[in-house]
């Protein structure tokens, strides 16, 4: 996936956690939490290995 550095955009592996609110129904949420490696050719997307997170933008149904 691309994301946006300061030196502009690079190749990261990323992995999306969707928001779901769970009350009488099951309503999914646009957008969510993206996780994503940002060292260069890592898999690893924990915050705790060295991962980060960016923001998820749902631009259309």
């Amino acid at each position: 996936m691309p994301i946006l550095l300061d030196g502009g955009l690079a190749p990261r592996h990323v992995d999306l956690r969707p928001f779901v609110l769970v009350s009488d129904k099951v309503r999914i949420i646009p957008g969510g939490l993206t996780r994503v490696a940002l060292k260069e050719g890592s898999l690893v997307v924990n915050s705790s290995q060295g991962g980060g997170t960016k923001d998820t933008w749902v631009l259309r149904d």
